[in-house]
This record gives structure tokens, sequence and C-alpha cells, in this order.
């Protein structure tokens, strides 16, 4: 199981709480993680990456292990923690203003 915690925008529209827990087959990437949040909470298709290009939205970050990867090749393996669940994958909504 790969832990994903969520922020509170996300949250509320997929109905859960801070943390979820998705199944994933093959090699842990963003990609794939991403995919099966999809498929488990098809109403977050679209709020975290564009449904046709699958390129994360621009006030969408990923972090693990106190690394930022929102740049990553989103087909690179993720962390060994978080693809052993030991380390959660966080999905943060960046803030802009001026």
């Amino acid at each position: 199981m790969i832990r994903v915690q969520l922020p509170y925008h996300l949250r509320n529209l997929a109905g859960v709480e801070r943390e979820i827990e998705v199944t994933v087959s093959g090699a842990i990437t963003q990609r794939s993680v991403l995919a099966a949040i999809e498929a488990d909470y098809p109403m977050l298709r679209g709020a975290i990456r564009d449904q046709k290009s699958g390129v994360r939205r621009a006030f969408i970050r990923f972090f693990a292990c106190e690394r930022d990867l929102s740049h990553d090749d989103p087909d690179a393996p993720l962390p060994d923690a978080v693809a052993s669940g030991q380390e959660p994958l966080l999905i943060v909504g960046a803030i802009a203003g001026g």
C-alpha cells in the first residue's frame, strides 16, 4: 500500500481523511500512484493533473522524504520509503498571491 496525504481541498472533494492508501501494481512512480488515486477516487480526475496531458497542475506540488519531487520525471521511481509504505507521498496545494 502506498500512503498519500492530500491537501484540505482535495480531501473535501474526495470525502476522505488526511491520508489515503492506494494499491499500485508495477513500478511505484508519480504516474502510477496518481493513476491509482484517480481510479479509486474518480472525483479527483483533473484536480491533481491535467486529464489529457497528464501534466501536474501548476498549484500542486509533490513531496516525499523531505524532497520536492514536483519537477521529477513522472516515470522515475519514488523513494524506497514511499514504495514500502514507511513514508507518505505528500500532495500539497501551493499558494500564490501578491
